[in-house]
């Protein structure tokens, strides 16, 4: 499944990065958890998740970044900025990107601000 999560991890970045965003570091691990991709959009630091789901059955790829998800990605969040000083004061958000559906007709949906840290 690892494959499959790096090829959408590298498609939520090349949009990303059509947006304007800017790439500051891929699958950064602590043991608390592990941050797909974290970007700079303008001044503000994004951690973002990337998900997928083949099927809804059990909700849609965004409704899985639940409260636990979001909690250990604020907590790696947090590691990051502070092996990070550089970017230790600017903004933060936290984007959430899914993909939904078979892989021959993908939804794509990026969700700006889709938590808050606290």
């Amino acid at each position: 499944m690892r494959a499959a999560g790096d090829d959408f991890e590298q498609r939520a970045c090349v949009a990303l990065e059509g947006a304007g965003l800017k790439l500051l570091a891929r699958n950064y691990t602590t043991r608390h958890g592990e941050l797909d991709l974290v970007m700079r959009d303008g001044d503000t630091v994004v951690f973002v998740e990337v998900r997928y789901r083949k099927s809804a059955s059990h909700g849609d790829a965004a409704a899985s970044v639940t409260a636990g998800k979001q909690a250990k990605l604020i907590h790696a969040a947090q590691h990051w900025l502070a092996a990070h000083p550089q970017h230790a004061r600017r903004p933060c958000r936290f984007d959430v990107v899914s993909y939904d559906g078979p892989v021959d007709a993908l939804q794509r949906q990026w969700l700006r601000g889709a938590f808050e840290a606290g």
